[in-house]
């Protein structure tokens, strides 16, 4: 992979958002296991693998439009 695929940054956008994501996702599922009640933690990542694949889509589609 080539030098310019990495950020320049901790300040980008993108990289910005992916480490928010991560954390994010984490946090649910750490929260669902130690719960008895609420969602558990394979509904939860169905469901941010279902959201992230369609944002990932749009971003790309968007990317390539510009």
């Amino acid at each position: 992979m080539s030098p310019a695929a990495f950020p320049s940054s901790s300040s980008t956008r993108n990289y910005v958002a992916t480490v928010v994501g991560v954390i994010a996702t984490g946090v649910l599922c750490f929260y669902s296991a130690l719960t008895q009640s609420g969602p558990t933690v394979d509904e939860i990542v169905y469901v941010m693998l279902a959201v992230l694949v369609r944002t990932t889509i749009a971003d790309e589609i968007a990317r390539r439009w510009n």
